[in-house]
């Protein structure tokens, strides 16, 4: 089978041709594979994320908007979805660490005491008025992240930025006590 340039794979699959899909896919999925490989480090996740890709640009015709030599398109797209895929896990530990600090927190009964109470309000009442606001408007209000953020009005990284020093300057009063 002769190497068939880009921009005939690119003409042949935007007039409907799915020998010319399969064609495309063959001669780039396993360029893509090593290339996703190189960000996650997992031969699995890498293989899935490439194949998501090729799904999309045939369920979602990204196709149609693809002109002459695509290969640049190609890794660099796959580059998104890694460094996207990798910020999306590393998010999720955090939320799963917080979790399990909180988890931790509400295992140990409740400690009710004048002290405990007056070191809590007065770390509180210490603590620069962002992180307050923040730790209010999640734990006291109920509010979503999001929402928080929004009517602080800063971003939702800042917000969480806040909240976890914040956070963190409670439970190091806590431990002090």
């Amino acid at each position: 089978m002769e190497k068939q340039p880009d921009y005939e794979l690119i003409e042949r699959l935007k007039a409907g041709d799915n020998a010319a899909f399969d064609t495309f896919f063959v001669k780039y999925y396993q360029m893509l594979c090593l290339n996703a490989y190189w960000f996650l480090r997992n031969e699995a996740e890498a293989q899935d994320l490439v194949q998501t890709f090729f799904i999309d640009i045939w369920d979602k015709k990204l196709y149609l908007n693809l002109n002459g030599d695509v290969k640049g398109y190609l890794h660099q797209s796959v580059k998104n979805r890694c460094l996207n895929y990798l910020r999306k896990q590393k998010l999720t530990r955090e939320q799963q660490e917080d979790f399990s600090m909180l988890q931790d927190a509400t295992d140990k009964p409740p400690e009710t005491s004048p002290d405990y109470i007056r070191q809590l309000n007065t770390t509180l009442d210490d603590m620069a008025r962002q992180k307050r606001a923040a730790i209010h408007l999640v734990y006291v209000q109920g509010k979503r992240y999001q929402e928080a953020a929004d009517e602080m009005g800063i971003s939702l990284n800042s917000f969480k930025t806040h909240l976890k020093r914040g956070l963190k300057l409670l439970r190091h009063a806590i431990i002090q006590k």
